[in-house]
This record gives C-alpha cells, sequence and structure tokens, in this order.
C-alpha cells in the first residue's frame, strides 16, 4: 500500500505552482497558443520542431502517381493497429501507382494513432509521412477515421485541410523531416546525399540539420 505521505508531497507540488504569481500579480501559466484567439490577445502558436509527428498525409510522385502501392508494411508495423490498408491490381491502361498494385483502401484511426512515426519507417516508397499539423479534434468519432480520400494530398500536391484542423503555414513544408536525413544505413559515401524521392508540388525536400550541420561560418557545431 502506497504511503499517504507520497500523496501530500505530490499535491504539494501543484499547491506550490498554483499559487505561484509573476511580478504584475498574474498566474504564470503559460498560453501555449498567445492566447487562445481571445479578445485582444494574438492567436499565435509557438514554433514547431523539425521532427515534430502530426498528422498524416499520403503523398503523390512529382507526376501526380501516387507513391503508396498497397504492401500494408505500415499496417504491420503499427503499434496501436490503428492501420487498416488493402491494395489492388492496377489498371495497365491507367495505373494509379507506378508499381502492379497500389492502395485501394487506406484508413488511419486516430483515436488509436500515437504517432510513433513506424509507419514512416517501414513504407519503402515513402507514401506515407506525417506533417506538422498536431492540433485537430473531432466531435464525431467517425470523423477521427480519416480515409484515403482525406489523406491523399490534392493535385498541387497539398494536404487536404478538413474543417476541423487548424493548419498553420509551414506544416506541411517539412513532413517526416527526420527520415530524409543523409548517409543512408550509416554508409559514409552517402553523407550530403539526400535519400528520398520528389513529391508532387514540393520536389526532392531538404533533410533536417543534423547534430554535425554545418554553420554559415563553415565550422561545425
Amino acid at each position: 500500500m502506497a504511503d499517504p505521505m507520497d500523496y501530500l508531497r505530490g499535491f504539494a507540488v501543484t499547491a506550490r505552482k498554483f499559487f505561484k504569481f509573476d511580478e504584475s500579480g498574474r498566474t504564470v501559466t503559460l498560453d501555449y497558443r498567445g492566447g487562445m484567439g481571445k479578445e485582444g490577445a494574438p492567436d499565435e502558436k509557438r514554433e514547431k520542431t523539425e521532427r515534430l509527428h502530426g498528422r498524416h498525409v499520403l503523398n503523390r510522385y512529382e507526376d501526380g502517381m501516387e507513391k503508396c502501392i498497397g504492401c500494408e508494411l505500415c499496417a504491420g508495423v503499427c503499434p496501436a493497429k490503428c492501420i487498416y490498408v488493402r491494395g489492388a491490381d492496377n489498371d495497365p491502361a491507367a495505373p494509379t501507382s507506378p508499381g502492379e498494385r497500389f492502395g485501394y483502401v487506406y484508413e488511419i484511426n486516430y483515436l488509436r494513432c500515437i504517432h510513433c512515426d513506424l509507419c514512416v519507417e517501414a513504407c519503402p516508397t515513402q507514401a506515407i509521412t506525417e506533417s506538422k499539423l498536431f492540433e485537430f479534434s473531432f466531435t464525431n468519432r467517425l470523423d477521427a477515421i480519416y480515409t484515403k480520400n482525406e489523406l491523399l494530398v490534392d493535385d498541387d500536391g497539398k494536404p487536404k485541410k478538413l474543417p476541423w484542423e487548424d493548419w498553420r503555414e509551414g506544416d506541411d513544408e517539412m513532413t517526416s523531416g527526420w527520415m530524409r536525413a543523409t548517409s543512408p544505413a550509416g554508409d559514409h559515401r552517402y553523407e550530403g546525399v539526400v535519400h528520398w524521392a520528389g513529391e508532387l508540388g514540393y520536389g526532392v525536400r531538404p533533410p533536417e540539420r543534423g547534430q554535425s550541420a554545418i554553420d554559415e561560418e563553415g565550422g561545425e557545431h
């Protein structure tokens, strides 16, 4: 049985923070949106990191063809079992993807997704990536199950923006940037080479800056 004093010590930390005020007498609680859109307060957000895992997108090649080949590897590796994929054979006269098959059904249940990005790692064609959008809430549980129609980027390569999503500038610019890191498999011969296929509307996206990125002065940091 837990010691009751452990609970009291935990609540003591909460109590100290609850009654902490700044010089003007206001609480020091931070408003992560800069005012939540209240009158007189800016509706801003903090800058997001390159490695932030947000809402997924299904990408297209630069010629408009879909990258997904319906292999189901993303569904197989998903620890939350939130991805459902079914492939179908391409029409030889009008193929959807460059391979023999394409993703006919693609669904992600965001009531389960933990945004681990393992699906992105498993994808052999770089079809599924994660954007920086992390604010999307639902009033209907069915809205939390994204279908292929909602995940697939549009004809300009831009993500579909749904009514309950709060997209901001730049949220789609570094989708899973850490996956585009250089030196695949640790082979030094590929250092500085982007191991990533071009995407519709963006071309070949740049990789993130690593810990040994070259700074403007030419040195390493």
